[in-house]
């Protein structure tokens, strides 16, 4: 299909549904929505034109606001072109007025990609194993805690009352009560994932108090990653309109459970379709123990993808569920990477290290290049653990963020991949926002230094 007939489609979508405005939107490195929004009409005309743009800059932002500076990103601030995925155009069932939103790439002047563009991050990775005929299949599942609205000052923030009242503080893992109390909530949720094509599967609380998990369906890596976007600010956005938050911080309460994004992968033959992790015995492969190996050896690498704050530390090594290494092993909950029990077609390993706090498409082309830098270097994966590992030494992950970008900068496979332009903007955000971050009085320091020493 020409680009012209394409657009007299997408143009004939939007007068169906009479939609009067559109959200042009990127993901940032924080994962946060950024763009536009315009009028039908400026939209088409502009697609037409190449004048949807924004600048670098956004690329170059923190978590709180600031921006780095340095050779890829400068102070000039260079237009990017906004080029809209037409496949991930939805309804925006909250707006008062008919509003659509589509997920944009963005390439510089001369069409060439953005190469630190989070989203592009993952085409590179996907890329890489389309070039050896394979193609990834991903399933996340993302925790996170509702929190009642109150006074963004006051620390920590305090768990939602439901209807009862009464502040839930039943530490009661996987209670359908907990469930029923927010059914109403859970219930727009659904509506809007319909909506805005997010295929969602169960809903279970966690072990935290007020704190919950979604499961995005197993599918292609990219289409999973832009239904996720979609997915957290759904949450985000329904939890307002029941006057709650939705956070997906990695640790809100400290003597509480972490908030973890399981992401379950595995690989399938271009061609055959058929998975290659499994034989036709069901049988694990050797692509499958390389798969295993090159995460054991390269997640420490990427952890600065996977734990992307200060906080982020917090969840690693903190107890249940709370993986401190990159020992695998089969329906063991204790290591870094689990394999689940089942037959060829469901043969996969979980990846139990990222926190729910991730850019979704860094985590996944983290995850990703992970693997499959074991399956073309073929690096064999230590034996499965079939005991507790929480206490193990071996194979541990850092602990901190400064240690985890020392390692991130200094791998060169890593960095000869996904290129100097991320590897090296990447790092200079999370060492701005780490230097942020412990510039700011912790309550700690207030109650133990001020008057103490």
């Amino acid at each position: 299909m020409s680009d012209e007939k394409q657009l007299q489609e997408i143009e004939k979508w939007l007068v169906e549904r009479d939609v009067d405005d559109l959200e042009v939107m990127i993901c940032d490195h924080a994962g946060i929505s950024r763009g536009k929004s315009m009028p039908r009409d400026k939209f088409l005309d502009g697609i037409r034109s190449r004048s949807h743009r924004v600048p670098d800059s956004l690329f170059a932002m923190t978590v709180d606001g600031d921006f780095i500076r340095n050779d890829h990103l400068t102070a000039l601030e260079k237009d990017l072109i906004m080029v809209p995925d037409f496949s991930t155009l939805v309804m925006v069932p909250w707006q008062t007025s008919p509003t659509a939103s589509v997920i944009c790439d963005v390439v510089h002047e001369n069409g060439t990609p953005a190469s630190y563009s989070p989203r592009q991050v993952l085409r590179r990775v996907l890329e890489l194993y389309a070039d050896n005929g394979w193609k990834p299949i991903v399933a996340p599942e993302f925790e996170f805690y509702l929190l009642a609205k109150q006074d963004v000052a006051e620390s920590p923030p305090l768990p939602p009352r439901g209807r009862s009242g009464k502040v839930d503080r039943s530490q009661e893992a996987y209670s359908i009560d907990a469930v029923d109390e927010f059914g109403d909530l859970f219930d727009k949720i659904y509506d809007y994932c319909e909506i805005q094509n997010v295929q969602v599967d169960t809903l279970i609380h966690e072990a935290g108090p007020g704190q919950f998990e979604f499961n995005v369906l197993h599918g292609e890596a990219l289409n999973v990653a832009d239904q996720s976007f979609y997915f957290k600010r759904i949450v985000k956005q329904c939890a307002i309109r029941y006057d709650l938050f939705a956070s997906f911080m990695a640790k809100p309460y400290p003597e509480d459970y972490g908030s973890a994004m399981h992401i379950h992968q595995s690989v399938v033959d271009m061609k055959t379709g058929e998975n290659i992790f499994a034989d036709e015995a069901g049988k694990d492969t050797p692509l499958f123990l390389y798969h295993i190996g090159g995460m054991q050896k390269y997640l420490p690498a990427v952890m600065p993808i996977l734990a992307p704050y200060v906080n982020s530390y917090l969840r690693i090594g903190s107890g249940w569920s709370a993986p401190t290494n990159t020992h695998w092993g089969r329906e063991n909950r204790s290591v870094g990477l689990r394999v689940p029990f089942g037959g060829r077609a469901a043969r996969r390993v979980e990846n139990r290290i990222a926190g729910s706090d991730v850019n979704i498409y860094l985590a996944l082309a983290a995850t990703l290049l992970c693997g499959y830098l074991g399956m073309v270097e073929k690096i064999d994966p230590s034996p499965s653990m079939d005991e507790p590992a929480y206490d193990l030494d071996s194979n541990k992950l850092p602990d901190h963020i400064l240690s985890a970008l020392a390692e991130f900068e200094s791998c060169q496979p890593i960095r000869d991949l996904l290129g100097d332009a991320f590897v090296d903007v990447y790092a200079d955000i999370k060492r701005q926002e780490y230097d942020a971050n412990v510039g700011v009085l912790s309550p700690w320091d207030s109650k133990y230094l001020l008057f103490n020493v």
